[in-house]
């Protein structure tokens, strides 16, 4: 399938003629802040209030809105939007420490669910950011990804890891 119609121009595929199935995209992201970030999060002491709290309903507005702001995606039902927050292990002196937000999404539709997943993680690094901004301008979002897909004609994926 393509975004493109026989004549090159921009188009929504069509998925009228296809089975509705179970579908699950789980994504995840990654927002690198400097160490005394982490902890103000942690201790809940941000200014802002609680960031993980805020940042995950804002990770599942971003799922159900992702229609809105990916021109070309199908609105589809979201039937479970799950989002999960877990500190990366490393080195407990560093001067830095990453946040991993994971977002796993069902639906029964025609069409998959990876976009919501991807925009769902996206979102909720960019509330990290926007909740506390103020005492960490250099914060580092990314990557972004896929991390498994199942349902639809295309079968299971599921990223190797290196």
């Amino acid at each position: 399938m393509s975004h493109f119609d026989s004549s090159g121009n921009a188009h929504m595929v069509d998925v009228s003629a296809k089975t509705p199935t179970v579908r699950v995209a789980v994504a995840s992201g990654e927002v690198t802040m400097l160490a005394q970030t982490a902890d103000s999060i942690r201790q809940g002491s941000a200014k802002k209030g609680d960031v993980l709290t805020v940042a995950r309903l804002a990770a599942i507005a971003g799922a159900k809105w992702t229609s809105h702001l990916i021109p070309l995606c199908h609105a589809i039902p979201i039937e479970a939007v799950s989002i999960e927050f877990d500190w990366k292990s490393g080195d407990a002196d560093s001067d830095f420490q990453t946040l991993v937000c994971r977002a796993t999404v069902t639906t029964s539709a025609k069409t998959g669910v990876e976009m919501e997943a991807m925009t769902a993680v996206s979102v909720a690094a960019l509330t990290v950011y926007d909740m506390v901004k103020s005492i960490d301008r250099a914060i580092e979002i990314g990557p972004v990804r896929l991390e498994e897909k199942s349902g639809g004609k295309s079968g299971h994926f599921v990223r190797q890891t290196s």
